[in-house]
């Protein structure tokens, strides 16, 4: 018998990551540079390792609370308090990565056939967690508005079956921060709508300026669900560490999911954690701005048009040209000159590829020289 007939139907249609697939073509082929993962090439901070093994020491090896130490759970509110975010420490629940976050967040909310607005290009995990709460993912394009959001396309994307919008700024695969316009746009329109707004903000603290996130936006407090990772501004991904803000009638039913699904996330990574809250990430940014800049002088200069990120470190160039998929292009891009890239495809942004800036300047350089000469075979320049 097959047993997989047993399983649940969107389980048995859920594909793998696009993204670890051209990783592991990338480990097959000999030789080959990647440039696919958003796995930051610094190390651990020494203060916040430091903190770890003295936990370990200590003997902070019991169960924790379920939504976590409260000395965690103020400092986040505190740390979130600085940049203009208002929750107190019991709206606050640490969670095992930015995606149990999102996970307990959407599996709160949705009903089979619910629907999600996702503007896209956007991180493959939003739909994938969708499909398996249920749930239907509606796409809300981007492409062509300079990665910003608009009223008509709002418009376009609501229905009586909307149960939630996914805000993601700084934006992975884009690098987009939402502008002032765009921002207000959302609140007018989402403020008398009887849905959540999911908030991935995880790539925030990597923004190269100053910028407003959509939390700031006390008066939707009530329908606001701000999800933050550790993993990308303190080089902590191998931790598995995040945290949820929410309204604390809402946080309360988050919390049953949390609890009946990881019960809580490591002792002693917590003490890791509020360590990490000291952290000034500004040298880590400034590196991230100069990689990325160089990525984007060194893509003009080939003759592909780019929009500069705002934060974050990745690069998502326009294939458009080329008249093919941005998979056959980075397919082809493996075989002939041994670089990986990953496809725009994977994102819901097709024509574009993402390069990942947490690589070495001088691997950057070298996987720019082999896309210059797959370029230039290419556009004949």
């Amino acid at each position: 018998m097959d047993m997989t007939t047993l399983l649940k139907k969107p389980l048995q249609h859920l594909s793998g990551s696009g993204i670890r697939e051209f990783a592991r073509l990338a480990q097959e082929k000999e030789g080959c540079i990647s440039l696919t993962l958003g796995e930051p090439d610094f190390n651990t901070p020494a203060n916040i390792k430091g903190a770890l093994k003295n936990a370990l020491d200590d003997n902070l090896t019991h169960y924790a609370p379920n939504a976590g130490y409260d000395s965690l759970r103020k400092a986040i509110a505190d740390f979130e308090q600085q940049k203009g975010i208002f929750y107190k420490p019991e709206e606050v629940i640490v969670t095992i990565g930015a995606t149990e976050a999102l996970f307990a967040g959407l599996f709160s909310i949705l009903a089979p056939g619910d629907e999600v607005i996702v503007p896209v290009p956007a991180f493959s995990l939003y739909e994938s967690i969708i499909t398996m709460c249920g749930g239907k993912t509606v796409r809300l394009d981007t492409r062509d508005s300079g990665f910003q959001i608009g009223e008509e396309q709002l418009r376009a994307a609501y229905s009586s079956r909307t149960k939630a919008i996914i805000l993601n700024s700084p934006n992975n695969p884009t690098g987009a921060v939402y502008t002032e316009e765009t921002l207000d746009c959302l609140h007018d329109f989402l403020k008398d709508k009887p849905l959540f707004i999911l908030c991935d903000e995880v790539y925030g603290q990597l923004a190269f300026e100053d910028y407003r996130s959509f939390p700031s936006y006390g008066d939707l407090k009530d329908r606001l669900i701000v999800v933050q990772s550790f993993s990308k501004p303190y080089a902590m991904t191998g931790f598995r560490a995040g945290y949820l803000l929410a309204d604390r009638p809402v946080v309360e039913i988050l919390e049953k999911v949390h609890q009946y699904n990881v019960v809580s996330i490591p002792s002693f990574v917590q003490a890791a954690c509020e360590e990490a809250l000291s952290f000034d990430s500004a040298d880590m940014r400034a590196s991230y701005r100069r990689r990325t800049q160089y990525v984007c002088d060194r893509l003009e200069e080939m003759g592909l048009a780019v929009r500069p990120p705002d934060g974050g470190f990745y690069v998502f160039p326009s294939i458009a040209d080329f008249g093919m998929s941005s998979d056959a292009f980075c397919r082809r891009l493996i075989e002939e000159e041994g670089l990986a890239l990953t496809p725009g495809s994977c994102f819901d942004g097709e024509g574009y590829v993402r390069i990942s800036c947490c690589y070495s300047p001088a691997v950057l350089e070298a996987g720019l020289n082999r896309l210059e000469r797959f370029v230039k075979n290419r556009l004949c320049i």
